[in-house]
């Protein structure tokens, strides 16, 4: 066995979404190829189909927001995965206002929330994209609630920008570090 040590290693970052309507896994694979591109090795999973988390040294999370609530399955990621988050560099995303201005004028309770109980580094709100003819009756009646337009809001200029900055982050905190890798 091979033991390189981390200034020759990617970190292995887990770049984990909820998404009801896929806006929210395109940004999630987005900020993935960035951070590949920035030097990381990404892995791109669904929350509620991630095994092993500890495997992972620095961590990406992000969900869709609805009525200003992550989805359940980015919350219970969380939940599920507090002490090993708590060990590890996390960043968080909320996706979900959409128009200019931004719809709904609330920001998403459970980001903050999340900040708090893993120590993230950052909760990032990013605008997301909002197709009608997607969505359900319910989900159809709370958007017209709140005024919220149909499009595609996400920046994604913003989101690279985002991305690249995790990367650079993650590689000085790994060169910084020594630890035995394989």
């Amino acid at each position: 066995m091979n033991t390189i040590d981390d200034a020759q290693r990617a970190p292995r970052v887990l770049v984990a979404f909820a998404s009801r309507h896929g806006s929210t896994e395109a940004i999630a694979r987005e900020i993935a190829g960035r951070l590949q591109a920035g030097g990381c090795a990404p892995t791109t999973r669904s929350a509620e189909l991630v095994e092993d988390p500890a495997a992972f040294d620095a961590y990406v999370v992000g969900s869709a927001v609805y009525m200003g609530r992550w989805m359940p399955a980015a919350r219970d990621f969380v939940t599920r995965n507090q002490r090993v988050l708590m060990t590890k560099p996390v960043w968080l995303f909320s996706s979900g206002p959409v128009g200019s201005p931004a719809r709904p004028e609330t920001g998403p309770n459970d980001g903050a929330v999340a900040l708090a109980e893993v120590r993230a580094i950052e909760h990032r709100v990013l605008p997301g994209r909002l197709d009608h003819s997607v969505l359900s009756f319910p989900e159809r009646i709370a958007v017209q609630v709140v005024g919220a337009p149909d499009g595609d809001f996400r920046d994604w200029a913003a989101i690279h920008g985002w991305a690249d900055t995790i990367a650079a982050e993650l590689l000085r905190r790994l060169a910084g570090t020594p630890r035995v890798g394989v």
